[in-house]
């Protein structure tokens, strides 16, 4: 390989931000505060360690993860809960909030609707930031771990995996085979999970979470919502996942419901305005 004479011209480029979020709809951040104060518990979902859980949110409720018996992390997967084809887009969330999420980030959608599925309203871990090794909580840059991956590294046939879990949980709450229900899982926020790449390899690398029990992560739903959450088999993710071996502990999902009054001129959001012709002919065009 030869270095060309102006490599480091060609290095010392200023990057340039892919998409700007100035022209963004940002969410009312002191409306929603205005909700929080007056909100009351309407439910809750233990999530056990090494397993998931699924739980439903209104449009314009609250829901809160919360660290409860020891050190976790847990992937979160979110659909429309009227049409499971819309989902979580943690592609698109990363490319427009960053790799890692915190208070006034929003959970997009997928293609077509693309349109905010949740807001972060609290954040406990937010005082974390980056560290020196340039980790920080809360990513979307994981997939989540899978017996797939396990299987190609390690082979074997490990059933705890995220997810397994997520696929388990979600195929019981449809009354559907494993089978059916596994396509609609998918690429996950990692709650309380300490990650980031590393600098040398640009290898994707975890390491111990700095969530403690009485931590929470809290979200405002614009969309009703079905949820589902693995309490990682990876426990805090200092060591290894994919196996029994790490410390593992339960996960408490909380739903919220605040004073309506509250809320006032909030309104879910609509679908992607985009007109999806993709600049194709019209059909009417067509054999002509």
């Amino acid at each position: 390989m030869t270095t060309p004479p102006d490599a480091e011209a060609r290095r010392a480029v200023e990057p340039v931000i892919c998409y700007p979020v100035k022209t963004l709809p940002q969410p009312d951040m002191a409306l929603l505060d205005a909700a929080r104060a007056t909100m009351a518990k309407t439910g809750e979902v233990t999530v056990p360690a090494r397993d998931a859980a699924t739980f439903e949110v209104p449009a314009g409720h609250f829901f809160r993860i919360t660290s409860v018996e020891g050190a976790q992390v847990g992937d979160l997967n979110l659909w429309n809960a009227r049409d499971l084809s819309e989902r979580f887009y943690s592609g698109k969330t990363r490319a427009l909030h960053g790799t890692h999420v915190t208070r006034g980030a929003r959970m997009r959608s997928s293609f077509p609707q693309l349109r905010a599925m949740a807001t972060l309203t609290h954040d406990s871990l937010a005082w974390y930031g980056k560290d020196a090794f340039g980790g920080s909580v809360h990513d979307v840059i994981g997939t989540r771990c899978d017996p797939y991956t396990h299987n190609l590294l390690s082979g074997g046939q490990y059933h705890h995996c995220c997810h397994s879990n997520l696929t388990r949980a979600l195929a019981a709450h449809l009354d559907v085979s494993v089978a059916e229900a596994e396509p609609h899982v998918h690429d996950v926020l990692n709650v309380f999970m300490c990650t980031g790449f590393m600098r040398d390899t640009g290898q994707y690398f975890m390491k111990a979470s700095p969530v403690r029990p009485g931590d929470t992560l809290e979200f405002f739903a614009e969309i009703d919502l079905l949820g589902a959450l693995s309490a990682c088999p990876g426990g805090d993710c200092s060591t290894v996942h994919s196996s029994d071996q790490a410390a593992c502990f339960p996960l408490l999902v909380e739903i919220f419901a605040p004073d309506p009054a509250t809320l006032k001129g909030w309104q879910s959001p609509p679908a992607n305005g985009y007109n999806r012709s993709h600049g194709a002919p019209s059909t009417a065009s067509f054999g002509q």
